[in-house]
């Protein structure tokens, strides 16, 4: 396996362990940053078992090791103290421009050249990158789960520079996965597709219309999604369902308004698959 520039994922969530999963099997070191010592050793921990199961469905690049892709991943909570040769940061923090624009404006200052990345699945590239190196700022929208997921989303606002869209190009390839180039518009292309078949499909349960399972059958053999659209969102968590059918609603108007079902289910903690519980039994 080639060496690769060393990058750094900041977030260590489902999706940020999942970005340094496949970053470390491309064969790039990587700083992984939480914000302290106990979210850090639990996001280690999940890298680890992520390569764990990679490596027990013979899914490790040919000729390495689980423990060869663990001694490539440097954990931090302090985002100054990333490597100044960085060449790509990923950050997969919460849904908030200005958490996501502190943690990107560290990595800014303490990685002169590199590419800064945000995985967010709805928000303005352009209102992240404006307090930025807009240059360098480009959305690089994973899938869930990273390492099965074929696609990544490659989000550009009028700033940033062809050099930074061909560099992601290229990170993408080296990944093995395949990348779409979009517009910033609020929702990108994949988002708000998604989201409004979610929405519709989740409709149809509250009209009694169909089940949850038949609905998502009828996806799945009549339009071959590999997953239907309420197990999709199960998987997601409502809770991000309807934080991104809000902000689409505040942009774009009353067609993203979400059911009330998803108000209710998220009130009650039915958040999928996270918790146990969404429109399917994950017990």
């Amino acid at each position: 396996m080639d060496a690769r520039p060393t990058t750094a994922v900041i977030g260590g969530g489902t999706m940020g362990a999942g970005i340094a999963h496949v970053l470390l099997a491309a064969g790039s070191p990587v700083v992984l940053v939480e914000a302290d010592g106990s979210r850090l050793d639990a996001a280690a921990q999940a890298v680890a078992a992520s390569l764990d199961g990679a490596a027990q469905r013979g899914k490790l690049p040919e000729g390495t090791t689980r423990d060869d892709l663990v001694a490539r991943l440097t954990p931090t909570t302090a985002v100054e103290e990333l490597p100044a040769d960085t060449a790509l940061v990923v950050e997969a923090v919460p849904e908030r421009v200005e958490i996501k624009q502190t943690v990107l404006g560290a990595a800014a200052r303490a990685c002169p050249e590199a590419v800064l990345a945000s995985n967010t699945s709805s928000l303005s590239i352009g209102a992240i990158a404006a307090e930025l190196p807009g240059e360098r700022v480009i959305g690089m929208h994973f899938f869930n789960p990273v390492p099965a997921q074929k696609l990544v989303e490659l989000v550009v606002h009028p700033g940033t520079s062809e050099a930074t869209t061909q560099a992601c190009r290229d990170w993408v390839d080296a990944l093995g996965k395949t990348s779409i180039v979009v517009n910033d518009a609020p929702g990108f292309a994949t988002s708000r597709l998604g989201l409004t078949v979610g929405l519709e499909a989740i409709r149809m349960v509250e009209e009694g219309v169909a089940s949850p399972d038949d609905i998502d059958t009828g996806m799945q053999l009549g339009y071959r999604w590999p997953m239907g659209p309420l197990r999709l969102t199960d998987v997601v968590g409502l809770d991000v369902r309807l934080a991104i059918a809000e902000h689409l609603t505040r942009e774009l108007g009353p067609r993203f308004t979400p059911p009330q079902l998803l108000r209710d289910k998220v009130e009650r903690g039915e958040l999928g698959q996270k918790s146990g519980r969404g429109f399917y039994d994950w017990s």
